[in-house]
Order: structure tokens, then C-alpha cells, then sequence
């Protein structure tokens, strides 16, 4: 079988000069590598050099050298001839001072040296090309190059300088298109002396060189008494011409990205470009998608070899932190890179089948429960939340009845008139499972049109929503409650802080709010004689303007959940909450119902430590896990409270959702759409990527909250108290400033006093915050 078309082309390629060998007789010692290499071929092996002429010349060489007794070499040295000697054949009597030899140094390199002294019963002392004397095992030396006696090590440098002239890799290809015809072996010496006419040790070296170095036309094999190297098939030779084509490409490809990636790190940050532009060209984009991969510690082998090869060539370490490093340095990602949108996968686009979805949903969705909503458009409504919410989903109303009893509504809003079940837009909404609020941004549940437009509560625009009334008794009970589809029109938009305002304002003309006020505290007062247990604590909340920038805009805002607002607001919830579990008790309508089991612990034994977050966060510890039924409510004993389904926020929470699904499909007089084993497994979907929010706010709160104490003035101090000693003196304690938790040693004081701490450490990215307390100095009155 002849050699394969691309191994021909490959030797095709071989210079005239590496062809000219085959027109001389190797035999002829009196012709040096110059004079060998002087002659030309004007056509490739298969052309004129390949020749029944140049086939006999090699099977000369061959016959000759083989048949030959090489016993005056081996007498001066002691070799078994001029044959390269294997490892297992390297010993003490083979070695002896003077010799060239040789030696693998470590992984990746050999080197020359001069054998010096015997070093033990089978070491050598040797003298490197480097000057460097070292001890070598018999098994380092990977050959002994022959004829040399006495050799000085000063002159390696000369020796390793000649080989360079005479290293053509080409004459491997020609000499393997004529040996693989025959299948033939050959020795190092026999190669030496076809290629250049000798085996001369110069020769005889650089015969060694190009066949250990090969790594596609030969491959060595062992014999009893030396080593032998093969012609491979032509089958392996191709492959082999393919990876090693492959390999070449992928290292000039690597290159010219690494000097991209060095381009764009030496601009100004101005100047850098674009994300996008990393992700046009294929090539690009599968090597900064590796090292991102690799940065976040998300990568597959591929990406690892990939990215640690980028980062070796950039002269960075092989870690995470190195690869987030250059992938900032360069631009790809801004200063504060939120890397856990990557880690968890989160999809923060919609598939432009989701959204052309909801454009539809926008141009024509007929109201299917119109002929049956209450118009409460008259009615004075309050929607109280935060400043920068974008999706606003319930508001308040209230009155007082003639016989002095409180009627309030909670007016939630109705995506369900365009979102139906199991519609793509609701699978969508399921796999998500919540919106995604961040300092830097929110990631919606359902598309941005539809949950921030059309969904939405907007202030002074009738809007369609399903609205909970409850006439409360007097120590706060439920007495009577409605569900109903409805219209409303809200009538403020107002924020926690100017909803408090306006409650200590007292204004006549807010008696709506202030009833409201009042129908909280009563419902506050009756949850507790039911055995409420309080886990209200200081919450801080962070809005960050321009977060690609390295120095962006931070605004914090620390919630003091005792606040009037939201403590009324929060009441009105849990209200709505108790009122759709009891009509789901009471029409048997499977329902997402929550409850808490009391703890073991009695609340009592708090009682000691201060009202607030001390005696709130000893509540939490011992806090039982919360427990689920879809088809009758569980008493929450947390809340202490009957029964309890979340119901208020039906655009940013899918179980809501699913709750309202159940309630709109009653109110109807329709079957439900789905069953209580439906609601379980569509539940367990939705939490687990709502677990994933949870813990991406958490994280990205958290990294602010660093990036805001490291920005503050070396030595300032913050009020700190103490929730709890973890071991001796060692603290867990609240910034109250802050609102972030740390651990520090404690001199003084005890659970719910307070201490003053100043920072020392913060940092974001490395997630480390340590403080240390401040003592302040007394000075004994005399």
C-alpha cells in the first residue's frame, strides 16, 4: 500500500536539498552534509526522486550498515557500536568520564552534558550545557552520542550549534515515503548515514534529534539490544498530518487572541471594546467564553485546557480570580461582574418566541371575566411599596362601617386576564419562578412589557384586579370576607417613607390611611394572642445606578421593619393571605396553603433580651421548618394565624400565581385547571429557582454592602449589636447602620447591647469583612 494523498503532499513539500540524499551513494564518507545537500530536485517523491534507482540506493545502505561488525567505535568507548543506547542498557560500564551524553532534565527538557565521576553504586555527576554540575539516574539519559572521548563541556554550545545547521525536519517525510514502502526499521546511525552520507557524531546526533522529536512519520520500538525506529502506515501518517495540522491552527489561532487579549488590555478604559465584539467571530468567542467558563468555575475539560493555556500565555496564574482578572482588565466584564448570573445559568433574556408571545397577549386578549368584575373605582387606593419597584401588584383601601367595624380591601392585581394556564407565557413563568431583584437591576418573571405595563398597577388608570375585602371584629378576627374580580383605579403611589409622613402627619383627609393604621394594629394585636412570634428584623436594601462604571453610584437604605408603613403594610398582607386560605377551605379548592409548625422552644424564654432584631434573630434560630399542603390550609404558627396562601404578588412570585389560577377558575364557576398533586409538582419547579433567587440576592446584597463599607472613611465607627456569643467572647453582631451581620471578638456587654466597631477589611470579591471593637477609655470620677 503506498502512502496516502495527504502524506504525499506532505512530502511533496520536502526541499530539494533534503530530496538530494537519495541521488548520492551514502556510502561515500568523503562527502560532509554540505556538499550532500548541494545538489536539487526539481520534482517531489513521487515524481523523479522517486526512482527504482534512489529505492536500490537505500537497500544498499541498509544491507551494508547492518551487515557490518561496528567494533572500532565500541572499543574506544565501550558501546555496543554507534546505536543510541536504551534506558535499560545505560549502566556503569557504559558510562565513564568524558562522554557527550544526552538527559531528560524534567518534563519538558533535556539537555547536553559531559559525564564528570560516578555518583553512588549507579549515579553519575554530570556538567550540563548550562554550566550546572548535577547527579543523573541511568534512566534520565535518553542517548550517548558516539565517538566522542574527553569531551569538554565549554564547548556544548559550539556542538549544539552545528546541529542547527543540519536539522531539516523535511527529510524526515522523504526518508519515511521511501523506508514505509518496505516497512523497514532503522537504527539512528543507519538513518545518519542515508540522510547525511555519515554517522559521524555531529551527524549522528542531529539523526537522534529529528527522529526522538518526531512525532508523525516514525515511532520508536524497542529491540533486544538497541533501539529501533519504524516507519508508521500511511493510515497513521494522515491522521497523525491531521492533528498535527489541527494542532498548528489552534496554536495560531490562540496566538493571535492572545494578542487581541493583550491589545485591548494596554487601552484606556474608555476605549475598550465592546462585549459584543468578543462574541461575533467564532474562534473569539469560544475562547472567551472558556475563560468566562473558567472564571466562574462552570467549565468543562475543553474550556479548562483551553483557558488555562490562554492565561499561561498572558502570564497569569490557572485560577478563577486570574482568569475574572484579565477578562476585566481587557473589558469583556465591568469591575463588579455579578458572576453568580453566570455560576447559576440565569436566563435574563426571553426567547423571541416568549416575547412575540406576549405582544400578542398585548394587541388582543379579551377579558374573559369582564361581564363579571365589581367596579371599585370609586374607592380612596393606596399602593405603598418601595421606590424604585417596577412591578406594583397590590394596593389597599379602607372604611369604617356604620356599626364601628373596620372593612378593608386588598386590591392585588389580575395577570391571569392575559396569562393562561399552561400557555407558553405561564411556562415561562413557572421555570423561572420569581422575579430576580438586584441592586443593579430586576429580572422579571414575565416579560418586561407585560409585567411592568400591562400587569401592573399604574396610578389613575382603571385597572383590573382581584380585589379581598375583610370586615374585621374588633380584637381583629376575621368576621366576614369576599373574593371578587374587580375594576380599580389607584389613587397614590407612594413609597414607605412618604406613607409614613403621612401617617404622622394625622391629615384629615387621609382617614382612609389612617383606618388602615388601625385595622393593622388590631390584626398585629390578635395574631399575637394567637401565638405570633416576632422575626422582624433591620433589612437593609442597596440601589446601585450605574453599575458598569468601577466607581458606581451607591444608595442604601437600611428598612426598620417597626416602621408604621410597612408594619401596615405587611398586616394587610398577612390578612389577604388568611382570607384566600379559609375560601379555599371552605369552597375545598386545592391551593399552594403554607403553614409553620411552632417551635419547640417557648417564646417566653426570650422574653429577657430587648423587643427588636436581638430578640427577633433568637426567634429565627429556633424556628421549625415550614411545611406545605395543597388541599386544606395548615395552621402557621409563625404568623399565628388559621391558614395562610400567598396571593399578593401573582407578577413576581408563580405560586401566587398558581393561587390566583385556582381562584379566577371558581369565581367563574369553571373547574379549577389544576389538581392538588398539579399545584405539588409545579410548587417544587417553581422553588427551586426561586432558592436560586433568593440566594443570588442575598449574594449580590452582600457584595455591595462590602463594596459600600470599603468606600467609607478608614476609622469611622458603626453602632453594633450583639445578637448572640458564639463561642466565649466571640460575637455574631448586627451594623445596625448597615444592616449586615459579622463576627468579632466582644470585651464587654452582653446579648442586646450595643458596641462600637470600626471596619478593617472589606472585600467584595473576595467576600471578607473583618471589624475590630472600639473600647472607649472611662476615666473614674474622683
Amino acid at each position: 500500500m503506498g502512502p496516502s494523498p495527504m502524506a504525499a503532499r506532505a512530502a511533496g513539500g520536502c526541499s530539494s536539498a533534503a530530496l538530494a540524499f537519495f541521488r548520492l551513494h551514502p556510502l561515500r564518507r568523503a562527502v560532509r552534509p554540505a556538499a550532500a545537500f548541494a545538489g536539487g530536485c526539481s520534482s517531489g517523491l513521487h515524481g523523479g526522486c522517486q526512482s527504482r534507482l534512489a529505492h536500490s540506493i537505500v537497500d544498499s545502505v541498509l544491507d551494508e550498515l547492518r551487515s557490518r561488525r561496528r567494533v572500532r567505535v565500541s572499543a574506544k568507548i565501550g558501546l555496543q557500536g554507534t546505536k543510541e543506547l536504551p534506558d535499560n542498557k545505560i549502566d556503569k560500564r557504559t558510562l565513564q568520564k568524558g562522554l557527550l551524553l544526552e538527559f531528560q532534565k524534567d518534563s519538558e527538557r533535556s539537555l547536553l552534558a559531559v559525564v564528570e565521576r560516578p555518583d553512588g553504586k549507579k549515579n553519575w555527576m554530570v556538567t550540563d550545557q548550562n554550566g550546572i554540575l548535577s547527579s543523573i539516574k541511568p534512566q534520565q539519559v535518553t542517548y550517548v552520542v558516539p565517538g566522542i572521548m574527553n569531551f569538554d563541556y565549554s564547548r556544548i554550545d559550539e556542538f549544539l550549534e552545528k546541529t542547527q545547521d543540519l536539522l531539516d525536519p523535511t527529510v524526515l517525510e522523504c526518508a519515511w515515503m521511501e523506508l514505509s514502502e518496505k516497512d523497514k526499521s532503522i537504527t539512528v546511525e543507519e538513518f545518519a548515514e542515508i540522510v547525511y552520507g555519515t554517522k559521524e557524531s555531529l551527524e549522528s546526533y542531529c539523526a537522534h534529534l529529528l527522529l526522538s522529536r518526531d512525532v508523525v512519520y516514525f515511532v520508536k520500538v524497542e529491540s533486544r539490544d538497541y533501539s529501533m525506529y519504524q516507519p508508521r502506515s500511511p493510515a497513521q501518517v494522515e491522521e497523525l498530518l491531521r492533528r498535527k495540522l489541527a494542532k498548528e491552527t489552534a496554536e495560531k489561532e490562540l496566538e493571535e487572541f492572545v494578542h487581541l487579549l493583550k491589545s485591548a488590555k494596554e487601552l484606556p478604559v474608555e476605549s475598550k471594546p465592546p462585549k459584543t465584539s468578543w462574541l461575533v467571530e467564532e474562534k473569539v468567542r469560544q475562547k472567551i467564553e472558556a475563560l468566562q467558563a473558567y472564571a466562574v468555575d462552570a467549565c468543562d475539560d475543553e474550556q479548562r485546557r483551553l483557558a488555562g493555556n490562554i492565561l499561561k500565555a498572558m502570564g497569569f496564574t490557572r485560577t478563577s480570580s486570574a482568569a475574572l482578572k484579565l477578562l476585566i482588565n481587557v473589558g469583556y466584564f465591568p469591575v463588579h461582574v455579578n458572576l453568580d448570573l453566570f455560576r447559576y445559568d440565569v436566563c435574563i433574556r426571553y426567547t423571541d418566541e416568549v416575547l412575540s408571545a406576549a405582544e400578542e397577549l398585548l394587541v388582543d386578549s379579551p377579558d374573559a371575566d369582564m361581564h363579571i368584575r365589581k367596579d371599585l373605582s370609586t374607592l380612596k387606593v393606596y399602593a405603598i411599596d418601595v421606590d424604585e419597584a417596577d412591578e406594583l401588584d397590590d394596593a389597599l383601601s379602607a372604611t369604617r362601617l356604620p356599626d364601628g367595624r373596620i372593612k378593608v380591601w386588598i386590591h392585588v392585581a389580575d395577570p391571569t386576564c392575559l396569562v393562561k394556564p399552561r400557555s407558553i407565557i405561564d411556562r415561562e413563568a413557572m421555570h423561572r419562578g420569581t422575579s430576580i431583584f438586584l441592586p443593579t437591576a430586576t429580572i422579571p418573571m414575565f416579560p418586561e412589557r407585560l409585567a411592568m405595563n400591562a400587569m401592573s398597577l399604574q396610578q389613575g388608570k382603571e385597572c383590573k384586579s382581584v380585589t379581598v375585602s375583610v370586615i374585621l371584629n374588633p380584637d381583629g378576627s376575621i368576621a366576614e370576607y369576599t373574593l371578587e374580580n374587580s375594576i380599580i383605579k389607584p389613587t397614590y403611589m407612594l413609597t414607605y417613607e412618604s406613607a409614613t409622613e403621612l401617617l404622622y402627619m394625622n391629615l384629615e383627609e387621609e382617614e382612609e390611611l389612617r383606618i388602615l393604621q388601625e385595622a393593622a394594629s388590631i390584626r398585629a394585636q390578635w395574631r399575637h394572642s394567637q401565638g405570633s412570634i416576632d422575626t422582624a428584623m433591620i433589612e437593609p436594601r442597596i440601589k446601585v445606578s450605574n453599575p458598569d462604571d468601577p466607581e458606581p453610584n451607591i444608595n442604601l437604605y437600611v428598612e426598620d421593619q417597626a416602621n408604621p408603613a410597612m408594619q401596615l403594610v405587611s398586616e394587610m398582607m398577612i390578612l389577604c393571605g388568611e382570607a384566600v386560605a379559609a375560601f379555599g377551605s371552605d369552597n375545598n379548592l386545592p391551593l399552594p396553603y403554607r403553614g409553620h409548625p411552632q417551635s419547640n422552644t417557648a417564646v417566653s424564654v426570650f422574653s429577657h433580651l430587648p423587643e427588636g432584631p436581638a430578640r427577633s434573630f433568637a426567634n429565627i434560630s429556633v424556628l421549625r421548618a415550614a411545611e406545605m399542603d395543597f388541599q386544606k390550609p395548615v395552621p402557621h404558627g409563625v404568623l399565628g394565624i388559621p391558614g395562610y396562601v400567598q396571593f399578593t404578588s401573582p407578577i413576581r412570585r408563580y405560586v401566587d400565581l398558581l393561587a390566583h389560577y385556582q381562584v379566577k377558575a371558581f369565581l367563574r364557576g369553571d373547574s379549577p385547571p389544576y389538581s392538588a398533586g398539579d399545584l405539588e409538582g409545579m410548587t417544587f419547579i417553581a422553588s427551586m429557582h426561586v432558592k436560586v433567587a433568593r440566594r443570588l440576592h442575598s449574594n449580590s446584597l452582600r457584595y455591595w454592602l462590602l463594596e459600600y463599607l470599603r468606600r467609607q472613611p478608614k476609622g469611622r465607627k458603626y453602632r453594633a449589636l450583639i445578637l448572640k456569643f458564639i463561642k466565649d467572647r466571640m460575637g455574631a453582631l448586627l451594623l445596625v447602620e448597615v444592616g449586615i451581620q459579622v463576627t468579632t471578638t466582644i470585651s464587654r456587654g452582653k446579648v442586646g447591647d450595643e458596641v462600637s466597631v470600626t471596619v478593617e477589611t472589606a472585600h467584595p470579591r473576595d467576600d471578607i469583612l473583618t471589624v475590630r471593637e472600639v473600647v472607649e477609655d472611662t476615666e473614674d470620677s474622683e
